[in-house]
């Protein structure tokens, strides 16, 4: 249920004002939807998801919104003020149902600033209406819940990152009141607006794939898209939100941008969000800081790659010693129920008309429509 515009994820309004900053507020773009879970029957969804869309339409941002977001210092007056007269526009979203392979082609076309907030919403209602379907059990995900905290590190640090695949938004914000009853301070944020405005938590977010995506075709010549891509973010928030990601291409491709002074000595640290062995990773991102000379401990990885409690856990423990680690954790937050929860996301395809690829670490998160451009890109950035 959606009932406030806040209901999203704190990433797309960082993005939002840095490319309302940037200038890159009518650039044209295309997002697509994917389900990465094979044989789903989008009929029965699809019925239901028109009814979702409205409660979407109907949506402003009111001043109590406007006040709250007023008070995170990064985001620009000028943006919020723009904010005021934002809705979500149904000319934007396309929707087609084949009947033979009972899937779903549904995209969401237009200027860039526009479009920007419609993922996490849309992918929040199609999980929810999947979810609905399965009529789990809730106090299965609560004993899940209460066991996944047993055992949490003393030093641990978390944030929820479970808008996108919700159970449901009543389910949401019960678990939040559960941790916020349970973990006490390692429990460090969330990454919905309208739960952190609710129960004065931080907001936690940076920057998405479509951030660098993007940069593949805005004015730069692509050898150089992932450098402008961290170098304009740097521009709008000067050493703010200092956590780059680090897969959208692979992880060769971001370190050797990332030898650049200017970047490793800036940004805080990095985010993981697709390497098949995220241990391995956090020794690389430590040796690589060690190699420049630069105290690992100083820095800090997010890992958010599909965790669960107990696989966060075993990262923390092998490098906590080493670099500073903090944990988003999603989907095996706020949809750990009886049933397994539909994987699915929404990416961007093109910008400016012309294709963009998200390569990343693992085969299954690649998102690229043209085989051509997916090659051309990866001969420019050597990567096999």
């Amino acid at each position: 249920m959606f009932n406030s515009m806040l209901d999203n994820d704190m990433y797309k309004f960082t993005m939002q004002n840095a490319l309302f900053k940037l200038g890159f507020a009518a650039v044209p773009v295309e997002y697509k939807f994917h389900c990465r879970t094979d044989g789903i029957n989008f009929a029965a969804l699809l019925s239901k998801l028109n009814d979702k869309l409205n409660q979407l339409y109907d949506l402003k941002f009111t001043k109590d919104d406007l006040d709250y977001l007023h008070s995170i210092r990064y985001l620009s007056s000028d943006y919020i003020g723009f904010l005021k007269y934002f809705r979500f526009d149904d000319d934007y979203v396309k929707v087609k149902y084949d009947a033979h392979t009972n899937y779903i082609d549904l995209r969401i076309i237009g200027p860039w600033f526009p479009t920007i907030l419609f993922e996490v919403p849309m992918l929040s209602m199609i999980s929810e209406i999947y979810a609905e379907l399965q009529h789990g059990n809730i106090d299965t995900a609560r004993l899940n819940l209460r066991q996944g905290l047993e055992g949490m590190p003393e030093d641990f640090k978390f944030a929820d990152f479970g808008t996108r695949r919700r159970h449901s938004s009543e389910w949401h914000e019960e678990l939040i009141n559960t941790l916020l009853v349970h973990t006490g301070k390692q429990f460090v944020g969330t990454s919905n607006l309208f739960l952190a405005k609710k129960y004065n938590l931080t907001p936690i977010g940076t920057m998405a794939h479509e951030w660098l995506q993007a940069h593949q075709q805005l004015k730069y010549k692509l050898v150089d898209s992932q450098k402008m891509a961290l170098e304009n973010w740097v521009r709008v928030y000067r050493g703010d939100l200092g956590i780059a990601l680090s897969d959208t291409i692979n992880t060769d491709a971001f370190l050797k941008d990332f030898e650049d002074p200017f970047l490793h000595k800036l940004f805080d640290g990095v985010r993981e969000d697709s390497e098949p062995d995220p241990i391995k990773f956090g020794h690389r991102i430590v040796n690589f800081y060690r190699d420049h000379k630069i105290d690992s401990k100083s820095k800090t990885i997010v890992f958010s790659n599909g965790l669960d409690f107990q696989k966060a856990y075993k990262i923390y423990w092998e490098l906590h010693n080493l670099i500073n680690c903090s944990f988003g954790i999603g989907t095996k937050l706020t949809n750990n129920w009886d049933f397994n929860p539909l994987n699915i996301v929404i990416k961007m395809v093109s910008c400016n008309g012309m294709p963009v690829a998200k390569i990343s670490n693992s085969p299954g998160k690649r998102m690229c429509e043209s085989p051509e451009f997916e090659s051309y890109l990866k001969m420019v950035y050597q990567v096999e």
